[in-house]
């Protein structure tokens, strides 16, 4: 308690303060200067105590705060006794605590983090062994018609990776918070048209029909790049999974409430497992015949819920699957 050099300058102050009163009150009357001695070491006797007691409740306090630092589970109680004490411990408790909470989604980001890199790499090596497997099969000097085959097998394998990379990148902005939406009235039957052009050829190729009802005026409020971002990722997602000559629908409905923009496609649909994850990054389902990287869903996801969105996916009473995005207004 003396290493205190505050305690160290009262009681010095004290004892001085002590002695000129003696002297004082002895010079006045003699008696007087036993009862300045007996009061002095009354006042000096219960400050002493009453300091000890608070240096005892700060030593535990910091105790506690040890076994915080080294125990993240572990937690201060409150005696909720009233004083400053009290109030500092009340504050310490909070500060553990956001500090515990803090340390635990620091784990949890550490695991996830961990889990995404080992799905990239998982991700990206299938493509780069077929890569470096056709690679080989082009050092025997295979025929001409065989090595255009192998070259463009190879181009479509390089395609996928700098699609899955470029994915990955967006995903991880997103992720960090760097992505500033700039977000804009949209013409969504324009936008629409945008997103759907891209397939027009492969849709054509494959024999699939595309029906469409979307009326034309319909303003809703969105970044249109990122948008046109998540649009075209569902229309992807419902083209891999129609056979030829299947059907894909999109309707837009307006109301006072929303504005809703539904995708539906005639192909098998959902599995019933599948359904809770399907927004789940790399998660390509229980069927090991499902194609895709389980990121583009993911990414669709974290678009639209970022501008206030919201998206759900289910099986049609009709058949296939049926993508639902919301804007409230």
């Amino acid at each position: 308690m003396f290493r205190n050099r505050e305690i160290r300058h009262f009681t010095f102050i004290f004892i001085i303060i002590t002695v000129i009163c003696a002297i004082a009150g002895f010079l006045i009357y003699p008696a007087v200067l036993l009862l300045v001695f007996f009061s002095a070491f009354a006042y000096g006797t219960l400050f002493y105590i009453f300091t000890r007691e608070r240096y005892k409740r700060i030593a535990k306090l910091s105790e506690e705060i040890v076994h915080v630092l080294h125990n993240p589970d572990y937690l201060i109680i409150n005696n909720l006794e009233e004083g400053e004490l009290s109030i500092l411990q009340t504050e310490i408790v909070k500060m553990t605590m956001r500090i515990s909470e803090q340390n635990k989604a620091l784990e949890r980001e550490k695991k996830y983090l961990s889990d995404s890199l080992a799905d990239i790499a998982h991700q990206l090596r299938t493509p780069l062994t077929s890569a470096n497997l056709i690679l080989s099969l082009l050092k025997d000097n295979p025929g001409k018609n065989e090595r255009k085959k192998l070259l463009y097998e190879t181009k479509e394998l390089y395609i996928h990776m700098e699609w899955l990379i470029t994915s990955l990148l967006k995903l991880s902005r997103l992720d960090a918070g760097i992505v500033v939406f700039q977000i804009k009235k949209i013409n969504l039957y324009n936008l629409l048209k945008q997103a759907l052009h891209p397939f027009l050829i492969q849709m054509e190729l494959h024999g699939i029909i595309l029906q469409t009802d979307i009326p034309e005026g319909i303003i809703i409020e969105a970044d249109p790049l990122w948008l046109l971002e998540a649009f075209q990722n569902i229309i992807k997602n419902c083209i891999e999974n129609v056979y030829d000559n299947g059907k894909i629908e999109i309707t837009v409905e307006d109301n006072v409430l929303f504005t809703q923009i539904q995708f539906h496609d005639n192909g098998k649909g959902f599995k019933n497992e599948d359904l809770p994850h399907l927004f789940d990054r790399f998660y390509r389902g229980k069927d090991a015949s499902v194609a895709g990287y389980g990121i583009g869903l993911a990414l669709c996801k974290t678009i639209i819920i970022r501008q206030g969105g919201a998206i759900t996916a289910k099986n049609h009473k009709q058949g296939g699957a049926v993508f639902t995005v919301r804007f409230h207004k």
